[in-house]
């Protein structure tokens, strides 16, 4: 975290000229996810969820990429680009899914169930998608769950509000590891009631993070990108939208005439903002371009047992 005076004498930097002008001098992309603060979404280079920055980090020519999200999407990058510098803003930036599901537990888990199939949410350590055998977004877990033969058992981990609604989705009996996003289950059912109540012609649009009652109310499910989608298309004006409020930022963009009314959790409090993302500031998107610092690095042997369910994903999307 910058310092007082770090931050003092960043203060009369254009951060904006100078982060342009760093990325080039650096041949680096910024990568950013739909939960960021919205001034490091207008710098970065690409934004989407967490599909769409495995493919833009699979795809870049950069000699650098600096990750503006959490520390498992910049595992994943550096998974996908061995040879390139994945930086992190801030290595702080966690996700309680990921630390909900440590690998030495969830081996053991694993081994209760011989022969089954494991399909893990890619919001997981690096050490836990080592363990998997495919891996899965919220925009593709449906279809890779179908694509697994019906008497194939499978396992599904971590996020168990996914994994219900997966089940519902398709049919299939899946066992799952009982992990939840901290944001995701503060959605209050009772407030969404109010807001609806209050607004009564908006759509309700959730993400399968969400719990089950909440996913019931909801006119559409889809994933972070989904969502942006749907309110770009659809023709409704008033949308209720029940996920982590940094995506109104691009949903604004997308459709500026259209009301926004973010759904708030029990209590008076910021709750739906994922407090992992928010870790990352331009300020410290700024000095990581300028130190090179701070860098990802891991583990050959784990790097390639990773990569093994991620390319299976990245084939099947």
């Amino acid at each position: 975290m910058p310092s007082a005076a770090t931050s003092e004498s960043l203060a009369h930097l254009d951060l904006d000229a100078e982060i342009q002008r760093l990325k080039k001098e650096r041949n680096a992309v910024l990568l950013a996810h739909y939960y960021q603060d919205s001034e490091i979404q207008d710098f970065a280079d690409f934004i989407g969820d967490s599909l769409q920055l495995a493919q833009a980090a699979r795809d870049t020519e950069a000699d650098v990429i600096l990750f503006a999200g959490v520390h498992f999407m910049a595992e994943t990058a550096k998974i996908l680009n061995p040879e390139r510098i994945v930086l992190v803003p801030d290595m702080a930036a966690g996700c309680s899914l990921a630390d909900g599901c440590p690998a030495d537990r969830f081996r053991a888990w694993k081994a209760k169930y011989p022969g089954s199939i494991v399909i893990s949410y890619i919001n997981c350590s690096a050490a836990v998608k080592a363990e998997s055998d495919i891996i899965c977004t919220s925009s593709n877990a449906k279809k890779i769950v179908e694509s697994i033969p019906k008497e194939q058992q499978i396992l599904f981990a971590p996020d168990k509000n996914l994994g219900r609604y997966l089940i519902k989705e398709t049919g299939r009996d899946m066992v799952l590891w009982q992990g939840s996003c901290i944001v995701h289950e503060t959605f209050s059912q009772r407030r969404l009631i109010e807001l609806r109540m209050q607004h009564p012609e908006a759509k309700i649009i959730a993400h399968p993070e969400c719990q089950e009652q909440l996913l019931d109310m909801a006119d559409f499910i889809g994933s972070t990108a989904a969502l942006l989608r749907y309110v770009e298309n659809d023709n409704a004006q008033q949308f209720i939208v029940v996920t982590e409020s940094g995506i109104l930022h691009q949903m604004k963009k997308r459709a500026p005439n259209k009301e926004l009314i973010a759904a708030p959790p029990e209590g008076n409090c910021a709750c739906n903002e994922c407090p992992f993302m928010r870790l990352n500031t331009p300020e410290k998107v700024y000095l990581a371009l300028r130190d090179l610092e701070p860098r990802l690095e891991m583990d050959p042997e784990l790097r390639e047992r990773a990569k093994k369910p991620i390319d299976r994903m990245l084939e099947l999307s």
